[in-house]
């Protein structure tokens, strides 16, 4: 059994994980660390695992495990990497953005499976990838592959409330965002450095923009992303094009038919449609912010690093309709 240690266990990416956790066969959870909620057990903040999860949360740190997920947010990380003696031998898998770009990694794999497969397989330490980000990469890195994006690629991407974390805000509140509808950090987004990064690994000529802009959506899971660029190719070039490059990817789906964002939620799938108009493709791409945008791609990691098949404890069905 993977002995897994959680830091930072009250927020929604370790509830996350903990629901997937809870099937995996595989995989003992040895801990579960929070300052804020010592003493408390696990069910008492993540409802939804009475019966699933037992235990209480823990203020003690114990590195007697295989491997850490560092759940904590953005900007606690680092620090708690560096200011703990963790032995060599326990993995790390960070679901934060501190060790996501080539420049900050300090030996940190970007652990998006599609792309580096082969680099997660032999990694200690993975930086999982962004939520925006996987769908956006998941809906371009083809066309970037085979060097086919040659002008700026135009996205439209909307996400569900649990993108802004656990902590309330004046964004996140019901009677706020409940029949709401807004975009936020156009162009600007903190997404599109790994994006770009993703796609220079893979068309290192690529000298154009992605020009994203992200909406706060009025649900509180998946991601929705439409993404539009000039190709030469024809409709049935591009498709082919698709598959071919998500042939034996273990979560991928090019469908011949536009997906709608149910048939992602809960799940660690990501469902892609591409189709042409005039001298433009269009991409549309959808995934569970939560799941294939956190810690359902996270386990998908540490099934890799494991040597596991990638969908061990990640059978999970989506809600319906």
């Amino acid at each position: 059994m993977i002995k897994v240690g959680i830091i930072g266990g009250a927020g929604y990416t370790a509830g996350e994980l903990l629901r997937v956790l809870a099937g995996h066969p595989e995989t003992d959870v040895a801990f579960v660390h929070s300052t804020s909620n010592a003493g408390n057990s696990i069910d008492s903040v993540h409802k939804d695992l009475v019966g699933d999860i037992e235990g209480d949360f823990t203020d003690q740190l114990n590195f007697d495990v295989d491997v850490l997920f560092i759940c904590s947010g953005h900007g606690h990380s680092r620090t708690f990497v560096e200011g703990n003696d963790i032995p060599a031998g326990v993995k790390i898998i960070d679901l934060s953005n501190e060790y996501r770009l080539k420049a900050d990694a300090d030996g940190f794999v970007y652990g998006l499976p599609e792309l580096n497969l082969g680099a997660i397989k032999k990694a200690t330490k993975i930086a999982n990838p962004g939520c925006f980000a996987t769908a956006i990469q998941l809906g371009i890195l083809p066309l970037a592959a085979n060097g086919e994006l040659n002008e700026d690629v135009h996205v439209n991407a909307i996400t569900g409330s649990t993108g802004a974390g656990q902590n309330p805000s004046k964004t996140s509140h019901f009677s706020w965002r409940n029949n709401n509808v807004s975009i936020y950090k156009a162009f600007s987004h903190q997404h599109l450095g790994e994006i770009n990064q993703s796609i220079q690994q893979l068309q290192s000529d690529y000298g154009h923009e992605v020009k994203f802009l992200p909406v706060r959506g009025n649900f509180p899971r998946g991601i929705f992303a439409s993404l539009y660029t000039k190709c030469t190719l024809s409709e049935e070039e591009v498709i082919e094009m698709y598959r071919e490059f998500y042939k034996d990817a273990a979560f991928v789906h090019v469908l011949d038919y536009a997906p709608d964002m149910k048939q992602v939620v809960n799940t660690n799938k990501c469902l892609i449609h591409v189709e042409k108009h005039g001298d433009t493709v269009l991409v549309t791409s959808c995934i569970d912010n939560l799941v294939k945008g956190a810690s359902g791609q996270a386990v998908q990691n540490m099934n890799l690093m494991f040597g596991l098949d990638q969908k061990t404890g990640l059978q999970l069905k989506s809600v319906g309709f």
